[in-house]
Order: structure tokens, then sequence, then C-alpha cells
């Protein structure tokens, strides 16, 4: 039987945390003295590394208070997480959990992670939600280049020994569709994340499901290798 990989984004795709950073992102802004972004521009740069996330933010702000707000969103994000502890995790969404069992009781299934998270943050989540036993691949912001950015396609693929015939990904933002083109694999949009499902079609998208049993569904045939 034929093995492929199917990477998943996490914020926005698989857990629902855009209160955790919107509220992070307003406390840094704050923080340096800056009038905070409206929520949906905060939510549009959801899976941009840190740096890139905040030269879209504050497009005229210099290069030493861009940096100064990525540091004021670390520490805002981390003292929030460790004040909330692991029952304070942002939950994953409906089905998801489910989906992801089903997925790795399949034996041709690899299941991988490709995500703009530090790995501090999606160690978090995966001791809060158990999610760690179900990746066999890992790729977090801290080790790439931002997406959309194939780099961390590329990794995972090479980490598995899974071609690009056999590899899908699947996230909620263009980001994660230009980055799965950018790799020549196929994607996959969920319809409940912080991009609209018009721009996950544009930016290459085979579809868009509205909810888990749609992606699964749309995974039946998303990823597999030519027989």
């Amino acid at each position: 039987m034929t093995p492929r990989l199917i990477l998943f984004d996490v914020d926005g795709t698989l857990v629902d945390s855009q209160a955790h950073i919107v509220a992070a992102m307003s406390t840094a802004f704050a923080a340096c003295e800056m009038p905070p972004p409206a929520r949906a521009e905060i939510l549009s740069i959801v899976g941009l590394s840190l740096p890139q996330a905040m030269a879209r933010l504050a497009p005229q702000a210099g290069p030493d208070d861009l940096a100064r707000l990525v540091e004021a969103y670390k520490d805002s994000f981390s003292s929030s997480r460790r004040a909330a502890g692991l029952e304070g995790a942002p939950p994953l969404f409906p089905g998801m959990m489910d989906l992801l069992d089903t997925l790795a009781a399949m034996p041709e299934a690899v299941l991988g992670v490709a995500t703009g998270k530090s790995r501090r943050g999606l160690d978090h989540l995966f001791e809060a939600h158990a999610l760690a036993p179900l990746f066999l691949t890992v790729q977090v912001a801290d080790d790439h280049p931002s997406k959309p950015h194939p780099s961390m396609v590329r990794t995972a693929m090479a980490e598995t020994g899974i071609d690009a015939t056999a590899t899908v990904m699947i996230g909620d933002t263009s980001f994660d569709m230009e980055m799965a083109r950018s790799a020549g694999v196929a994607a996959l949009g969920v319809g409940w994340g912080y991009h609209p499902g018009a721009a996950l079609t544009q930016a290459g998208a085979l579809s868009v499901a509205d909810d888990a049993e749609a992606l699964r569904l749309a995974l039946e045939t998303a990823g597999k290798a030519p027989a």
C-alpha cells in the first residue's frame, strides 16, 4: 500500500486560537505604545511567521519597532499560556480529533504538521490535547522561512520519504495553499479558519471543506499517488 503524507496547519485549521492571538497581539501593540490593528487585520496574518506578520500589521514601523512588537507578542502569548495552563489551551475545532484518530489508524496515512507557530507553542498544544503521538513529522516557524515558502512541506517530504504526488497540505489560509502549490503538492482548504473560502480556492485549493466530515471525504482522493 502506497503511503501518503497528510500535512496540517494548526491555528485556524486544527485549533480555534483566534481569541488568544487577538488578545496577545492587542497587548503587544499597547506595550509598544502603538494603536492595535483591527481584529480582522490580525486574523488575516495568522499563519505567517511573526516578523512577516508584524511587518504587514505595522507597515510604517521601522526595524527596531518591529523587533519590539515581535518580542512583546511572544511575552504576552507566553504569559497568557502560563496563566491559563493546559486547561486553557485553544480548543480543537469540532470533529478534528476524531478525524485525526481515524487518519492515524490508516496504515497508509502519515500525518504531519506545518505551522507558523513556534515549537514551544506547538508543544503546549500537543500536551494539552495529547496530539504528539499522531504526527510523524513536525515543521514549525523556528526552523523555516515563513509561509508561503515551501520549505516546511519539502522538509516533511524529505523526512518521511514521501514525494509530492502522494502529499496533501490542509490549511485555512491562502498562505497554506500557496505553500502547497510552490511545493508541488495538493492543497485542501477548510472554511472555518481565518481566510474566506474564495481566497483559498484562488490560491490553489482543490476544494474547501465546511466541516470535518467534508474534509475526510475530500481526503479520499486528494494526495493519493497514481496507481
